[in-house]
């Protein structure tokens, strides 16, 4: 019997492939680079957060998923979900995979959610339209998805309009909506912001429990630090429209890499910090439209060097999913020659 030496089985590929992603708002007066050369991939089950201050990027990379954008925005690089290259797609087969592969968590539901609807008739119908569904088994679907979200007194909710319910409810509403077609994706844009404090930590441990049981892969915006670490496997800061430090939560959380993410956790709240006076990161985030040509955020940065001037560094990954885009912590240790910047030099950087 002769022997065959069998072929190396190929890695299944990532559920969701991000590759050098960009994204342009184009009008006559104005070509804004809003995310420049974003890749990350995520397998099923997995949570990534995008951690970083209000116009990073983050929304516009949750977006780029789903191809959530006007006219005007022009998209390079790839996107692929579960094999689709959602770049590709015209708008029929586009309009097929937004709920059905890949479903999105609003911000405010409010605006979200059809307010001359009432929200069990909004579910039943994106129900009818991805899975060719009756209307009294949409009904039903819509019924078991308020017990899943746990929205009490469920039957009598659905007939409720949006602006009958709390915020906590609608933002439930919100979710029993994106779960309505079984999606492998899903997305949640800010998911808290708008609730209180104890509301908010019940629709993260909703959010939680929800992905572990339907075992979806999940990306969640946020610029909180606690919500990071409550829901995410890994995290990816942004600034710029730039990743600049990716990595497992505790290696960000713990050991942060980058100046700017050092910032932000010196700038928030923990547990471990109770009573000690917050330093807030000086300045402002660049303008989009006229980035300084090094390091974007070398002007604000307390450890910035005249090379972080000369040209914008790359993402330093010494391990897989791990990396930063500093030139002090690249090995090549570009510091050594030149002392911090001062003050005026970061000005005129500026």
């Amino acid at each position: 019997m002769s022997l065959m030496t069998a072929s190396p089985r190929r890695p299944a590929a990532p559920l969701v492939a991000v590759d050098d992603l960009t994204v342009r708002f184009v009008s006559r007066d104005l070509d804004l680079s809003v995310v420049n050369g974003v890749s990350f991939t995520l397998e099923p089950g997995e949570t990534l957060c995008l951690l970083g201050e209000s116009g990073s990027g983050k929304s516009v990379t949750l977006r780029a998923l789903m191809r959530l954008f006007p006219p005007t925005a022009r998209l390079g690089g790839r996107v692929t979900v579960d094999g689709v290259d959602v770049l590709a797609l015209d708008e029929r087969r586009l309009r097929a995979v937004r709920g059905s592969l890949v479903a999105m968590i609003f911000q405010e539901p409010m605006t979200a959610l059809d307010p001359v609807f009432t929200v069990g008739r909004q579910i039943a119908e994106t129900i009818v339209f991805h899975e060719g569904a009756s209307y009294r088994a949409a009904d039903r679907r819509a019924l078991e998805l308020f017990d899943l979200v746990q929205i009490p007194s469920a039957a009598r909710r659905l007939d409720a309009y949006p602006h009958e319910l709390s915020g906590g409810l609608r933002q439930r509403a919100m979710i029993a909506m994106a779960l309505a077609c079984r999606p492998k994706v899903l997305l949640a844009d800010e998911p808290t912001t708008a609730l209180d404090a104890t509301v908010q930590i019940q629709i993260l441990l909703l959010l939680r429990a929800l992905q572990r049981e339907l075992g979806m892969a999940t990306i969640v915006v946020t610029h909180d630090l606690g919500v990071a670490c409550e829901t995410a496997d890994r995290i990816a800061v942004m600034y710029a429209g730039r990743f600049v430090e990716t990595g497992d939560v505790e290696q960000v959380i713990d050991t942060p890499r980058h100046p700017y993410t050092r910032g932000l956790l010196r700038s928030t709240v923990q547990g471990a910090a109770k009573g000690a006076r917050l330093t807030p990161i000086a300045g402002a985030p660049p303008d989009l439209a006229d980035l300084p040509p090094g390091c974007s955020f070398a002007p604000r940065c307390p450890d910035a060097r005249e090379a972080c001037l000369a040209a914008s560094p790359d993402l330093y990954r010494p391990a897989p999913g791990q990396g930063a885009r500093c030139l002090g912590y690249a090995p090549d240790l570009a510091f050594e020659a030149s002392p911090p910047l001062t003050p005026a030099e970061k000005d005129l950087a500026a």
